[in-house]
């Protein structure tokens, strides 16, 4: 295989023939490489040798397409003390650092090596003030995961503050619900708290935002009774009008499978209105609701229930989920598809795949696909959650969620900053 010009160069060189060059070397795709290579021998000499070269320019190599990378493996092999001055360099340029495509890969790094209570102290400071910003966007948000995932519970409650401080404003945002989903992850049960009320308190807000009602659907989807049955109580009294908007519709089914009895009665109550019931049979988002409804009911119920939606039959004939509703007004084939529901709901169907081109984007309560009878809607888990990364968390066997952290294996592919995580939940 033939060499470039570049690389032969680099295959006879010593480190000490270069030492003068090691700042403009490094932002060469060769010179990057055999620097880090160097690094890799773990000699104290060459390390320090090094250092000493690109530590005056730590800040801007952090953001350099090829620089970047031996910024990182700088911090991975250098020393306590020379990493404590590269951390005191990086904190007086944090944020524009961690916005850009590169620097976010490098203060990334940064975190992940911090060893000594000063280090980490003056990172949480550079990066309190800024907390929501870096969040909504598309690289810093990884430098915040970062932080969940790598320091104590006590020195990342700067973020759960910042976080429930601002609630609304990071749940529907595209970011920042995901960002959200992944500081419930990675909470100890105080912080867990602090968010999950703040999310209830801002309930109806959010299950009508593209990107809030994922971040709604989370925390039905966590199992706590303590916190869902509370949380579905604040859409008592608002089901018909959720009930017809395209992104709260979903949550309003999910509400009715997962409520306390008692609560699940109330909601279902809100339907037995003609004029109500006839405005939420003939919407393409709302007859969903009226399904889960029959499905779920109580046996008193389901029949004041039926006896309300039979004389309204006529006028929806002619839709595709007429035989369907028909179907659930007979008890003894309602209770077969019941009792399969309740056994399966907390064993959602995660699917791996591609955001792009699959169509569903934001559309928490989307289109629905009738396949077979089936309503499929998306899951708790933003669609654009996930792809390959180093950080991943696994809270439980059924709720798997990878997320990305703007890094890569290989050392020169581009930064994949979007996600490509989507999920479906499926009613049989």
């Amino acid at each position: 295989m033939s060499t470039s010009p570049e690389q032969d160069r680099f295959a006879t060189i010593r480190l000490e023939d270069v030492v003068d060059e090691i700042y403009s070397l490094c932002k060469d795709q060769y010179g990057c490489r055999f620097f880090q290579k160097k690094l890799e021998e773990q000699k104290p000499e060459q390390r320090n040798i090094i250092f000493a070269q690109i530590c005056p320019h730590f800040v801007e190599l952090m953001t350099d397409p090829f620089g970047n990378y031996l910024c990182q493996k700088l911090m991975e092999y250098c020393t306590d003390s020379q990493r404590t001055e590269i951390v005191e360099q990086v904190a007086n340029a944090i944020m524009p650092i961690s916005l850009n495509m590169h620097g976010t890969r490098a203060v990334q790094k940064m975190i992940e090596f911090l060893t000594l209570p000063e280090q980490i102290q003056k990172t949480i400071e550079a990066l309190s003030p800024n907390v929501v910003t870096l969040i909504k966007d598309i690289n810093g948000n990884h430098v915040i995961q970062k932080c969940l995932h790598r320091l104590s519970f006590a020195d990342k409650q700067f973020v759960y503050d910042a976080v429930s401080d601002n609630c609304i404003e990071v749940a529907t945002h595209r970011h920042g619900c995901c960002v959200l989903q992944r500081c419930i992850d990675f909470s100890a049960e105080s912080q867990k708290k602090q968010l999950v009320n703040e999310i209830i308190r801002n309930a109806l807000t959010l299950v009508q935002d593209p990107y809030g009602n994922y971040v709604v659907q989370y925390v039905l989807e966590l199992g706590d009774a303590q916190f869902s049955d509370k949380l579905i109580r604040q859409f008592i009294g608002h089901l018909s009008g959720l009930s017809v908007q395209k992104y709260s519709s979903n949550v309003m089914e999910k509400c009715i499978r997962v409520a306390e009895e008692d609560t699940r009665r109330h909601l279902i109550e809100e339907m037995i209105n003609r004029p109500q019931l006839e405005k939420l049979l003939k919407d393409s988002y709302a007859n969903y609701v009226v399904q889960t409804a029959l499905d779920f009911a109580e046996d008193s119920q389901h029949q004041k229930l039926g006896d309300c939606i039979r004389p309204l039959l006529p006028g929806i004939r002619n839709t595709s989920y007429c035989k369907r509703i028909q179907g659930k007004l007979n008890r003894e084939q309602r209770q077969p598809a019941l009792q399969q529901q309740q056994q399966t709901y907390f064993q959602p169907n995660y699917m791996l795949g591609s955001v792009v081109g699959s169509g569903l984007g934001a559309n928490g309560g989307g289109a629905r696909s009738t396949i077979a009878g089936q309503h499929q809607g998306p899951s708790g888990i933003h669609p654009l959650m996930g792809a390959t990364s180093e950080l991943s968390y696994t809270p439980s066997s059924t709720n798997v969620c990878n997320t990305t952290t703007a890094a890569s294996s290989s050392p020169f592919v581009g930064n994949a900053a979007h996600y490509s995580f989507s999920t479906t939940f499926s009613n049989p």
